[in-house]
Order: structure tokens, then sequence, then C-alpha cells
């Protein structure tokens, strides 16, 4: 199956399993839960889940276990979203096309949204169905939330905050913050699949290799993207990074020297992927992808 229909395929099974899991006809407090799904469901090219998955599928791990892997791991980006546009933090009223959770609800809604997102994302990886052994429940679990906080992404957020503060920036200092903020998540996506397998270490860690240069292409591709689209074709503001006076890869590389730093990255992502041989076409394809993606 061709790489985009394969990233198809992945999203639509995951908003029908996020579907199954959020309910809102049983919920006790319909709100939150309407909120929660209206922030999950339907939203966005699902490739964290994808890189899941992928990397599930070199080990022949059951679709169920990398799926439901991937959903926590999609709801605990998707609160991330939801907090990020929060007035507290940017300030976004549009995601993805359309309004932002806090104003399609309240600002409060918006916060426990976020919360029951985080805190279902754990809910989800300890249920038996995610894998039967408890002791690999217990090291997805743990991973996640070292991946999600103040050693991740929370804590990539917060350099984020704190560099608008900051006159000067340097190379190092960017990518330590995108790192945490948007390579942790990637991390965890593509070793998850070897977590699921209680695979070796050797594959671990060229998964592991393959994800931190993805993650990195992947915002320096965003920083492209905001420079060289519209809002339309993004479907959020643009030019906000550069109004809150941070520095982007385009700032310190300039938008060529970005683009062939974002391709060395790929070339590097797929050298890292020898070991699995064809197996791994997809993910190479998926590299490729989001340095090439136009939204």
């Amino acid at each position: 199956m061709p790489f985009l229909d394969e990233l198809t395929n992945t999203a639509e099974q995951i908003d029908a399993l996020l579907d199954r899991l959020m309910p809102l006809d049983t919920a006790p407090a319909k709100r939150v839960i309407d909120a929660m799904r209206y922030a999950s469901i339907g939203q966005g090219k699902r490739l964290r889940p994808f890189l899941v998955c992928e990397s599930a599928k070199l080990f022949d791990v059951e679709d169920t276990h990398a799926l439901r892997t991937g959903a926590a791991l999609e709801c605990i980006h998707c609160y991330s979203l939801v907090h990020d546009d929060l007035p507290a933090m940017d300030n976004d009223e549009l995601r993805r096309g359309k309004p932002t959770t806090h104003i399609a609800f309240d600002e409060a809604a918006a916060i426990l949204a976020g919360d029951g997102l985080l805190t279902f994302a754990f809910e989800i990886l300890a249920h038996p169905d995610t894998h039967p052994d408890p002791v690999v429940r217990s090291k997805l679990v743990s991973e996640l939330a070292i991946a999600s906080g103040p050693a991740g992404m929370v804590g990539g957020q917060m350099l984020d905050l704190e560099a608008e503060a900051r006159e000067s920036h340097d190379l190092d200092e960017i990518i330590t913050l995108q790192g945490m903020k948007t390579g942790a998540l990637f991390r965890f996506a593509c070793e998850s699949g070897a977590l699921l397998a209680q695979a070796g270490d050797a594959e671990r860690s060229a998964l592991s290799v393959y994800a931190d240069r993805v993650g990195l292409a992947f915002q320096i591709a965003d920083d492209i993207l905001d420079q060289e689209s519209t809002p339309e074709q993004l479907g959020k503001q643009t030019q906000k990074d550069a109004e809150a006076g941070k520095a982007t890869f385009i700032d310190l590389l300039g938008l060529d020297g970005a683009k062939k730093r974002a391709h060395a990255l790929v070339d590097e992502a797929c050298a890292s992927l020898d070991a699995f041989g064809n197996r791994a076409g997809i993910l190479r394809e998926a590299a490729l992808f989001i340095v090439e993606r136009k939204n």
C-alpha cells in the first residue's frame, strides 16, 4: 500500500478507536468528553500514531496493540495543542482550520479537556488490551510520561516560552528546545514498536536515531511552512513565532540552509534504518514526506 494510503488508513483507524474509547452518550460529564472529542477526533494527519504503527510492523506486533499505543500518544499530542492554544500560552483562535477548543467551548472546558486527554492516555496504555504483559504496559506508561513531562514536551514548551524574553539565540539552544518540545513524542512513537515487541537494544537504538532526525526535520519543515504558506493552507495563523520574538531555524540557517539541513536529516534518518532492510520502506517514505509536506 502506498505511503499516503497507509497514513490515511492509520488516521481513520485512530479516529474510529478514539470514537469508541470516548463515547459521549454514556459519559456522566458530557461537556468535558464533548470537548475532548472535539480536540482529538478527526484532527490532523495522525503522523505520530502512524509512526507507532509502522515501527510496530517491523516486529510483527499485533495491530490492536499498536493502535491503542498510537491513540494514547495522540491524546497527549492533542492535549498539548489545546493547552498551547490558550490565551496564557500562544493565544490562538484557529487550529487545523477550525476554532480552537477554548473558542469553541470556553477556557475552563479547554483546560479540563486537555487534562482529560492527558490522563486518559495513561488509562489506555495501562489497560490489558494494549498488551497482555504488565511489564510492557508499565514500560510504555513510564516512557510516555518521560516524553511528555518536564524532561520532554512540557520542559521544551517552557524553554520555548522563556525564549521569547531573550534577544539572541544559538542553534544548539533551538535544537535542544525542539528536541524536547517536538522530538520527545516522535522518539516515543518510533521506539514504542520495539517496546511492544520487547525487541533488543540495537533495534530500539536505530529507531531512536531515526526519530531524533525525523523530529528535528519536522520542526525545520514547520518553520519553512510558516514562512512560505498562508493561514488558509496551514489552517492556523502564520508568523506567530516571529511576532513573539522567537528564533526559528530560518533565522539561524537562512531559508536555503534550513531546507538543506532538513533534507540532510532525512538522509540520516533513512540510513539509520538500514538494519531493517525493505521492511522499513514506508518509514523512509514518511521521513521524506515530513520535509516535503505542504501543510
